[in-house]
């Protein structure tokens, strides 16, 4: 009975991302139409920042306020999980779908991208994540900080550039839909499209909440490892955001602010949260999480040659990076 009505309650949590994506993707982009902004801007600023703010405060929390070495473990775990959740499974999940619906008539099964802008982001990261590895064997907190402080101001030249960006290579497909909370108006206020994508970003934070809620007890019903759950169940659930909106964008043929809104996440996850990590800690990591690290930088810098190899993404080649993430799962359960 605890199964059924845990499933009942999965099953909730997945309609409520869905609605909750739809809600925040439209409003987001009317915020882009508004403010005349790039969909670099759209999808790699306001996208990323909005749906992974919540996930941030987990490592805040836990290195901050909490009063246990174990804790500070947790923080670093979320700190680090999510740059290799997203490098090494969501943007090969991303070629997956891209050919799925290529199958179903969906559109095309080819990547229509800026890839200056792929390239740049990507960079940005592998820069950023390679000076925070490289911290990990220098054994001083005064070169900690001034890394956190260098990544921090990395991150808002970053901002900076992409605020700045014109979208003169040419739009997505599909075009803007109305405000779902305005339909016939066209050109709807500040305050609805506010409205709309504070509950559509609540409503993300829900679903996520749900999801982990169900898939723990789900677990433990079934005896599932706990390590399988860690490397499964929470990183899907703290990326479900970026994931829900990406795909749905992907589906639109919203191609930029698909990959944008993953990349611009990888940027901010592997600058911001990785400063605090920085700051609050000693930043010594065990080898489990090292790896990590190291396989988020090779995964990106392999993105990010296919990106500047021909200028294109190869959905076959992309979804190549998901090796990284089962040959890590295999590792760490001793398969």
């Amino acid at each position: 009975m605890t199964v059924l009505l845990y499933t009942l309650l999965f099953l909730v949590s997945v309609a409520v991302t869905l609605g909750a994506c739809t809600l925040f993707t439209n409003a987001i982009e009317w915020v882009g139409k508004r403010f005349n902004l790039s969909e670099g801007a759209v999808g790699g600023v306001l996208a990323a920042i909005g749906t992974t703010l919540p996930e941030t405060s987990i490592p805040v929390i836990a290195i901050f306020f909490g009063a246990s070495r174990a804790e500070a473990e947790v923080g670093l775990g979320a700190i680090l999980g999510a740059p290799f959740m997203l490098t090494t499974l969501v943007i090969p999940i991303l070629a997956i779908l891209l050919v799925v619906y290529a199958k179903l008539g969906k559109r095309t099964a080819a990547f229509r991208l800026n890839y200056r802008d792929v390239r740049g982001d990507l960079s940005f990261f592998v820069a950023a994540y390679s000076v925070a590895l490289a911290c990990v064997f220098i054994p001083s907190r005064l070169a900690h900080a001034v890394a956190a402080v260098g990544l921090i101001g990395l991150y808002l030249y970053y901002v900076k550039l992409k605020f700045s960006e014109t979208d003169e290579e040419g739009g997505e497909g599909g075009g803007l839909e109305p405000l779902l909370f305005a339909r016939k108006a066209a050109t709807p206020s500040f305050g609805l499209i506010g409205l709309q994508a504070f509950i559509g970003l609540a409503g993300l934070a829900l679903g996520a909440h749900l999801f982990v809620l169900a898939a723990e007890t789900i677990a433990r019903a079934l005896s599932i490892s706990p390590l399988i759950l860690a490397l499964l169940v929470a990183p899907l659930a703290t990326e479900l955001p970026e994931m829900s909106n990406s795909f749905l964008w992907l589906y639109r043929k919203k191609d930029r602010l698909a990959v944008g809104n993953v990349t611009g996440a990888i940027v901010f996850q592997g600058t911001i949260p990785v400063s605090i990590g920085l700051l609050g800690t000693d930043w010594t990591l065990a080898p489990t999480a090292l790896i990590t690290m190291v396989l988020a930088v090779t995964a990106a810098t392999f993105l990010l040659a296919q990106a500047a190899w021909g200028a294109l993404w190869r959905p076959w080649l992309l979804s190549g990076s998901a090796i990284l993430y089962i040959g890590y799962v295999v590792y760490l359960y001793g398969w």
